[in-house]
Parts: structure tokens; C-alpha cells; sequence
């Protein structure tokens, strides 16, 4: 592990999975990176590694979801951290789930919140493409879940 990535994983991240429908499959990935940039409009950020296969359906896909996970969901994490290209179908099976009605994306339930978003930029920065959309929707929000979040590389429920 390099300093700096040992220096970053102090930072607690709250841990949400982005999905998105790619004509017949669905897709997502487990991300930490993930951040509110305006309240109006209703901007958010996300940022992906530009080498994974997610960023490449972004890059010609511009409405997503994202479903921001609660304590309870480590092993949903878990499952959309897999290396590869598991059809985001498979990895919610025996999750509670629907199709976002903006998007058509998966959204986890049970997680504090979800959202439906469509890129508005798109931006390289190093490794890493930084996504900035629109919030077209607020699928749900629950205040009374606590999130998960990643920290010293692993998930771990906050504190009430």
C-alpha cells in the first residue's frame, strides 16, 4: 500500500453502489467516492478508477443510480467490490430491489437513501474519471438507518 493511499483511508467514506442499465445488462460497483457539490441545482459527484469497465458503460450511459448503503449491507458492498464483470442482476439476487423509474438502474433497498442521477461532466483526473450530474430523483431515505462507511480499508457501521 503506497503512503498516500494508506494517508487517504483515514478518512471515513461513506459506501454506496452505482448501477446503470447497458441496454439488456445491468452493471455497478461499490464506490466511496461520492459527494453532494450543489444543492440547486442538485449536483453530485462520483468518482471512478478510468481503467474499470463501469466507467466505460458511463462514459455512453449518462443515467445511472446510486444507492447508498446502511450498516446492515457489508455484504451487498461486498459483492458489487467483486473484480470482474458480474451482471449487477446476479449480485443483487436475494436483495430487495427495483428499476429506478428515471434511470432503469438497479436500486438497492434498505440502504439511507438512493438516487437517480444523469451526468451533466465529465472530467479525467489521474486515474480516475469524475462523474458530475443532475439528481433527477430521490428514490427513498431512511434517518433512521445508520450508513456504512469505509475506513483504514474496511466497511464499519457508524455509531448512533
Amino acid at each position: 500500500m503506497s503512503e498516500f493511499t494508506e494517508a487517504m483511508a483515514q478518512l471515513a467514506a461513506g459506501v454506496a453502489v452505482v448501477t446503470v442499465r447497458d441496454g439488456r445488462d445491468d452493471l455497478g460497483a461499490t464506490i466511496s467516492a461520492l459527494m453532494s457539490v450543489s444543492m440547486e441545482p442538485p449536483l453530485v459527484l462520483v468518482s471512478l478508477g478510468s481503467r474499470g469497465y463501469l466507467n466505460e458503460v458511463l462514459l455512453r450511459q449518462d443515467r445511472w443510480a446510486a444507492s447508498l448503503l446502511s450498516s446492515g449491507q457489508a455484504a451487498i458492498a461486498s459483492r458489487f467490490a467483486t473484480p470482474g464483470r458480474p451482471s449487477a442482476r446476479l449480485l443483487v439476487a436475494g436483495t430487495p430491489h427495483h428499476r429506478g423509474p428515471h434511470t432503469q438502474a438497479l436500486v438497492v433497498e434498505g440502504g439511507v437513501t438512493a438516487l437517480e442521477a444523469e451526468t451533466t461532466k465529465v472530467v479525467p483526473a489521474g486515474d480516475h474519471t469524475l462523474y458530475i450530474a443532475t439528481v433527477l430523483a430521490i428514490d427513498y431515505v431512511e434517518p433512521e438507518l445508520q450508513p456504512l462507511v469505509r475506513l483504514r480499508g474496511r466497511y464499519r457501521p457508524t455509531g448512533a
